[in-house]
């Protein structure tokens, strides 16, 4: 059970949706898919890649390697720097051909074995190791209880359910949930803060092994890998315009009501609900604004 699940004490209010669909819906299709890499930048090899294949245009020769180095970029900016920051910690400092991947990076990165651990057991040495992530992942641990701002088991996003709002776990966190490590920690402390934390190092790792999640592209839709989980366009074009447009994003799945945040918010015990509210915000990272209020009494009685 979901500890404090019965009393959500904060509750998410996300930014009003863009509306993208109006903005695309009667474009040329080349004109709408430069567009939208435009109007999202956070992910804009992802959002370019997925439009361009959505809409029967051309991708670029060298997408999947612009691909990978966005989602390295968010990935190691994420652990290195602004995660570190989250709970007074010193950045990583990495060095400048860090993107390279080199043995160098990967010390920085995951210590001295130049890769994360492969066992639940080796995990727990590593947690009290003063080098690379560890530090991080400790500190999340230490912040939170287990079972605390926690989610259920939700399936990861298929093709049959990717384009409706359903309960879903579109996350780095569900590529690389079948790991030991993950399933270890899901068992000990939940679907939670340093589950999802650790999957990340996971992911980073994947990512600068050349490793990235397949593709699905099919007429008129197109699904691919991005830095929070994986980014879909299903879309029509008819004479050479887009005539109908459906976009859903991990901060989407991440946003739908009862879903992965508001769980996560709702198992937070109510005491501590002000003060680490912000941080399972921050880890899970939406791509969009979203504000944190007290949840009305009357919310928290009938929740």
């Amino acid at each position: 059970m979901l500890a404090g699940a019965a009393y959500p004490a904060l509750r998410a209010v996300p930014a009003p949706a863009f509306p993208v669909a109006r903005l695309v819906i009667g474009k040329p299709a080349a004109e709408a898919a430069d567009l939208l890499p435009r109007l999202f930048n956070l992910c804009r090899v992802a959002q370019g890649v997925a439009a361009r294949a959505a809409f029967g245009l051309p991708l670029p020769s060298n997408w999947q390697d612009e691909l990978r180095a966005e989602i390295l970029r968010d990935h190691v900016a994420k652990l290195c720097l602004r995660w570190p920051a989250l709970v007074s910690l010193p950045p990583l400092a990495l060095p400048r051909d860090w993107q390279a991947g080199n043995a160098e990076a990967r010390r920085v990165i995951f210590g001295p074995a130049e890769h994360m651990p492969e066992t639940p057991g080796k995990f727990r040495t590593f947690l009290q190791a003063e080098q690379g992530c560890a530090r991080l992942l400790r500190a999340i641990s230490q912040l939170f209880a287990p079972f605390e701002a926690c989610r259920a088991a939700l399936p990861a996003p298929g093709t049959g359910n990717f384009f409706a709002r359903a309960l879903v776990e579109n996350s780095t966190a569900a590529r690389q949930a079948a790991h030991p490590v993950l399933q270890g920690i899901e068992t000990e402390w939940g679907r939670g803060p340093l589950w999802s934390a650790t999957a990340l190092a996971y992911d980073l790792q994947a990512v600068l092994d050349g490793r990235l999640p397949a593709t699905v592209f099919s007429r008129g839709c197109a699904i691919v890998p991005a830095a929070r989980g994986l980014y879909g366009i299903s879309a029509t074009v008819e004479g050479g315009r887009v005539t109908a447009f459906t976009r859903q994003t991990p901060t989407d799945h991440l946003l739908t009501p009862g879903g992965v945040l508001d769980q996560s918010l709702a198992s937070l015990r109510p005491a501590r609900a002000q003060a680490l509210g912000p941080l399972v915000l921050s880890l899970l990272d939406p791509c969009t604004p979203v504000r944190l209020d007290p949840a009305e009494p009357m919310e928290a009685d009938h929740a």
